[in-house]
């Protein structure tokens, strides 16, 4: 058998689509070359930013075995897994941790594949690359954020463990609709949903849903302009860029999902969402600030889809403890660091216990709050 070939390719247009997409089961838009190549064609990743794509990939000959799309990075922007403390320990003792190497989707806290790859031994083989990469660059450490429970497995203990908890929807037996959601959820819970879908109508808004391939340029015009709006009122600077909407309406053309508010035929926010094998993804949302719009936009129009399209899973993004009382419930997401400097390894691991244990209790206490009647296990 051939040696497998590492090769760090500073670019998603330097390996065929059809060869990277080969690699997964493609239930999930966000690993897929036309997600990750838009990116760095249509100007949402910038080394100023802190994205540099280093995408590991191993090959025998001409053929890609195994990948994980990766990127150094010079900050912690959009990751999602905070480890400003771990950079700051880093200083203290006079030592760099910035450059590092990062695997994951830039700006996407989404669970999905991370090592790309058709059995255990090769995803062992890209991490044994990566440690290999990280290494001969003297780089401070590696980290793959939000990796698929079914990877645990190919991480040997010297990559360190984190974990986390958002809030996700998911469709239990017999829910036809959105009033049999409803119905597992106790009263004061469900009296206000009512309530705060009522408070909207009655504003004389409507909604049209929208995939890539039924939207207009009006419509992405639109939703970017939603985008931007919520960045600018946040402070933070929007790496998306309009171009990227339209490569994704084109080349994502049944994934790409946008929840339109329209008021006197005028749209009045909007929801960017993506749709995987069994689920949806929300990523972005901007509007007016209209009573109950947010949570309608966001939240309701999403569950209803999923109930009328057969989605198991509603994955609307990270934080955000108000979505509990709206059928959300806390589930895990993970992460694993490899630490260069033994020292800093051993410290970390201690960390990360300590952290784990935090967690573990947080979503205890969550679960204590759901909004479902006591027998539902929704």
């Amino acid at each position: 058998m051939a040696v497998l070939e590492t090769r760090v390719l500073p670019s998603m247009a330097l390996v065929e689509a059809a060869q990277w997409d080969a690699l997964h089961d493609q239930g999930n838009p966000f690993v897929s070359h036309a997600f990750l190549a838009g990116l760095e064609r249509h100007g949402c990743l910038r080394p100023e930013w802190g994205w540099q794509p280093r995408h590991i990939t191993l090959w025998r000959g001409d053929e890609l075995v195994a990948a994980v799309p990766g990127y150094l990075k010079e900050n912690s922007h959009g990751e999602f897994v905070f480890d400003h403390a771990w950079a700051n320990a880093h200083a203290r003792h006079g030592l760099e941790y910035y450059p590092k190497w990062l695997g994951a989707v830039p700006y996407s806290p989404v669970t999905g594949p991370r090592l790309l790859a058709r059995d255990d031994a090769q995803r062992q083989a890209l991490l044994r690359a990566i440690v290999g990469y990280v290494q001969d660059t003297g780089l401070s450490s590696a980290h793959i954020n939000f990796h698929g429970a079914d990877e645990d497995e190919a991480f040997g203990a010297d990559w360190l463990r984190r974990v986390d908890v958002q809030f996700q929807w998911r469709r239990q037996p017999g829910w036809r609709d959105f009033d049999d959601f409803l119905a597992a959820m106790d009263h004061k819970r469900r009296k206000n949903i009512r309530q705060e879908r009522a408070r909207v109508a009655r504003s004389g808004i409507g909604f049209r849903i929208v995939h890539g391939d039924e939207a207009s340029a009006g419509d992405l015009r639109a939703m970017h302009g939603f985008y931007l709006q919520t960045f600018a009122e946040y402070g933070n600077a929007p790496a998306l860029t309009l171009p990227f909407l339209r490569h994704l309406a084109e080349a994502l053309p049944r994934q790409l999902v946008l929840f339109l508010a329209e008021q006197d035929g005028v749209p009045v926010a909007g929801a960017l969402c993506l749709r995987g094998g069994d689920t949806l993804y929300g990523r972005y949302w901007g509007g007016a600030a209209l009573p109950g719009l947010h949570f309608e936009t966001c939240y309701y129009q999403g569950i209803d889809y999923c109930l009328r399209e057969g989605l198991q899973r509603f994955e609307p993004g990270a934080q955000g403890e108000h979505k509990l009382a709206r059928g959300f419930l806390p589930a895990e997401v993970r992460s694993r660091h490899w630490i260069a400097d033994p020292r800093f390894r051993q410290a970390l691991h201690d960390w990360c216990a300590r952290e784990t244990r935090d967690i573990a209790r947080y979503a205890q206490a969550l679960q204590r709050h759901s909004p479902f009647r006591s027998g539902d296990d929704a």
